[in-house]
């Protein structure tokens, strides 16, 4: 006897009004019915929807009346979406559960309402899993072109540590530590990032011109800057050398965060900071030396040469 036998003797249509009937399973454990759930269409079987004590056992066991259409199909008025995937869990005891989030919720809402309490624990401890694991910390944006990094910078609230790093800049040969003090400036960088998350914005700049240089910057102006090569000469060749000057990075990202003030001039302070300047340096304050203008360069052993030459850039 088919499925579609199966349904026309126990819950017999006439008319094209649904109708309710009690669903006797009894011998019928591997006869085929047909579902209808909101609209997406599944074959299984009553041995399938009756192995758990779920709100499905209870509708084709009896216990409960069903709705059918004309045509004998039972309608069950839910989303069909997870609808196949439930009848894998009820199948297997196991499925393999969606990638996204949404629709895990949308699964386990599902699973609530048939009442399937085995799925609605894996569906939460899936979700508690995807929220320890891909919670974001922080984000980096990388600069793609110089008016991004200036809009950034002068959007900017906070201040801004900005580290240009460009290894394809092979206009000469590198010397056998300066890839290891890269890497090593590139992590930093990335520490940096973590420790100061929320009150520093740190930007990764890729398409410059110096192979290593550390950029900071307070209230929209730049404020000092640490350039991390220099250009020696070896036998009849010049070598390009990265170095790592870890402590005068760490001195330069603390000295930006007294930069956190919103950006309305304190004329005390600069009054107060133009006066100390007067009485160590008296030529500077001649020439009319702004504080505001300054930007500390510091080149860490930018030309170091056997013969005392100059290289320009």
């Amino acid at each position: 006897m088919s499925g579609d036998t199966c349904l026309t003797t126990l819950c017999p249509a006439a008319g094209s009004k649904p109708k309710t009937c009690s669903f006797k399973g009894g011998n019928l454990g591997n006869k085929y019915v047909r579902l209808n759930v909101g609209g997406s269409l599944y074959y299984t079987t009553v041995q399938v929807l009756t192995r758990h004590d779920t709100m499905l056992k209870a509708m084709f066991s009896g216990r409960m009346e069903v709705l059918t259409d004309k045509e004998g199909w039972i309608l069950i008025d839910r989303c069909g979406k997870h609808f196949g995937t439930i009848l894998n869990y009820l199948r297997d005891d196991t499925i393999a559960l969606p990638k996204h989030r949404q629709e895990v919720k949308e699964l386990m809402a599902e699973a609530k309402y048939y009442l399937i309490q085995g799925l609605v624990d894996m569906c939460q401890a899936a979700l508690q899993d995807k929220k320890d694991l891909y919670e974001p910390v922080c984000n980096i944006p990388i600069i793609t072109s110089p008016k991004e990094e200036e809009r950034l910078i002068e959007s900017s609230m906070k201040p801004v540590v900005k580290l240009l790093y460009n290894r394809s800049n092979n206009k000469y040969s590198y010397t056998s530590n300066s890839d290891d003090n890269l890497l090593k400036n590139i992590e930093l960088f990335d520490k940096l990032s973590l420790r100061f998350n929320g009150r520093v914005l740190f930007i990764k700049d890729v398409i410059g011109d110096e192979i290593c240089c550390w950029s900071f910057y307070g209230q929209g102006r730049k404020l000092a800057e640490v350039c991390c090569t220099s250009i020696v000469y070896a036998t009849e060749k010049k070598q390009t050398k990265v170095e790592f000057p870890e402590a005068r990075i760490y001195e330069e990202t603390l000295n930006v965060l007294l930069y956190e003030t919103p950006r309305v001039p304190d004329n005390s302070l600069l009054e107060a900071t133009s006066r100390s300047r007067s009485q160590a340096s008296h030529s500077e304050d001649d020439d009319g030396f702004e504080l505001r203008d300054r930007v500390r360069r510091i080149h860490v052993k930018r030309y170091s040469t056997y013969d005392d030459r100059q290289l320009g850039h």
